[in-house]
């Protein structure tokens, strides 16, 4: 005799972590304000009003993905961080870039991050959740490197030339001003 098993729902907390992760491919395709929830519910595979359960608004949504994008960026850093050579701040701080150039292979969450930065501009809450994503991962960048000011800094000025890179496909290009802003940077 075979007897059905009964059939598992998820719970809230799984579907929203199932709508986080759908919902960064959606952002990243058209941004903040190019994108509606009822584009995020379809792509999540559920209904607009099941979204809204899970998330008050859209900006409530789109934040929540912005935190959530800093939380894989934070792993990426970690898992950098204890493949270094040595504990030397030079070394841990390249091979946190590295696992970050790795990371950033994912165009979507790269995408999700300029999103997220040009709705800063204009969108409070926005602003508020890249201030403390950024806030969290310096403080961790500096705490696991030992790395001083200057070099923490020019860290986080290489991350975001390489957001450049990618974004404009420089890969793509062999020019003069390419290879003057490429030199040095490990693309994947």
């Amino acid at each position: 005799m075979n007897a059905e098993r009964p059939r598992q729902l998820s719970t809230a907390e799984e579907r929203r972590e199932t709508v986080l992760r759908t919902a960064i491919g959606t952002f990243a395709a058209r941004g903040y304000f190019g994108t509606t929830t009822t584009e995020v519910a379809k792509a999540a595979g559920i209904s607009q009003a099941y979204v809204y359960r899970l998330f008050p608004n859209k900006e409530a949504l789109f934040t929540a993905v912005v935190e959530h994008c800093f939380v894989r960026v934070r792993a990426a850093l970690e898992g950098g961080a204890a493949e270094a050579a040595s504990s030397a701040p030079e070394a841990v701080l390249d091979s946190m870039g590295d696992a970050y150039a790795r990371l950033i292979t994912d165009n979507d969450l790269m995408l999700v991050q300029l999103h997220a930065q040009a709705a800063a501009v204009s969108e409070p809450a926005i602003r508020e959740a890249v201030r403390a994503g950024y806030a969290r991962t310096v403080e961790y960048v500096r705490g696991a490197s030992g790395g001083s000011e200057r070099q923490v800094q020019e860290f986080f000025a290489t991350g975001m030339l390489c957001h450049l890179l990618v974004s404009i496909d420089v890969g793509t290009i062999d020019a003069p001003w390419t290879r003057t802003l490429t030199a040095g940077i490990a693309h994947y």
